[in-house]
């Protein structure tokens, strides 16, 4: 029977978006040259620049959602 290897002994990579180390993943054996991203989150968020920080505020100064003058 094949031996299970510790966690730390697998290859690892770093995340192309958050650049943090990730793991190689059984699920990702036969593509493991071709992944760039730890999560979908990630990869998501690198296809659309818009979508990481979509809720981080109002936005721009200047726009908002209503009418001028109601603040």
């Amino acid at each position: 029977m094949a031996r299970h290897r510790r966690k730390g002994d697998l290859p690892t990579k770093t995340c192309a978006t958050c650049g943090r180390p990730f793991a190689w993943r059984r699920k990702w054996a036969r593509v493991w040259n071709e992944v760039r991203h730890c999560s979908d989150r990630c990869r998501r968020a690198r296809r659309s620049p818009g979508a990481a920080g979509a809720t981080d505020g109002p936005g721009p100064a200047g726009a908002s959602d209503g009418p001028a003058g109601t603040r």
